[in-house]
């Protein structure tokens, strides 16, 4: 941990209200993007940046300066947004769909593609017009590293339930993928 962050856990610990000023200012921005992945609007993740710095401050004590710091918060955050979904709906199983769920299918000849570079802004965006159980799904597994037993624990679902929902997750994102690259090569075909 950091000499900056070891400091103001430190007084953290003892309940000095300027460092949890600077907790909170250092880390919300990050830990409101984290809120954003998971949540259905921007409402639910303010309202789970709340909840979460609540929790952080009152738990502070817990952690022991093992690891670091921001990892501990933003488990904080994400194990919220989850708290928040589980209480709201349960996911589904989606039936059907190969097993092979580690890549996403590619072109076999580049220009199937065209010249079309997708940004990373607009990959976020087509992420977040999933619905809400794929997307918690999707991050969890692509962004965070979790395995779909992990996923299944966290969220109360079978491993078969997360394994249907990220397949299905990326069978949208797939669709989408390609519907915008087919629209830019109509549109380069009009020019």
């Amino acid at each position: 941990m950091t000499d900056l962050f070891s400091d103001i856990v430190r007084r953290c610990k003892r309940g000095d209200r300027k460092a949890q000023e600077s907790v909170y200012n250092l880390l919300a921005g990050k830990m409101f993007a984290v809120c954003l992945r998971y949540c259905a609007n921007y409402e639910e993740a303010r309202d789970v940046l709340h909840d979460g710095f609540i929790t952080v401050f009152t738990k502070i004590g817990q952690f022991h300066n093992v690891g670091s710091f921001e990892g501990w918060v933003r488990r904080i955050f994400v194990n919220h947004a989850l708290e928040l979904y589980r209480n709201k709906a349960k996911l589904t199983v989606v039936d059907g769909i190969d097993d092979n769920d580690r890549h996403f299918a590619a072109p076999e000849e580049d220009d199937e593609w065209g010249a079309y570079q997708l940004t990373e802004a607009e990959l976020l965006a087509m992420v977040d017009e999933l619905p809400q159980q794929y997307k918690i799904v999707f991050n969890l597994y692509v962004i965070d590293g979790l395995s779909h037993k992990e996923i299944g624990e966290k969220l109360g679902i079978a491993e078969g339930t997360s394994r249907s929902n990220l397949l299905r997750a990326r069978s949208i994102l797939q669709k989408q993928i390609n519907d915008k690259v087919n629209s830019v090569s109509y549109k380069k075909q009009c020019k």
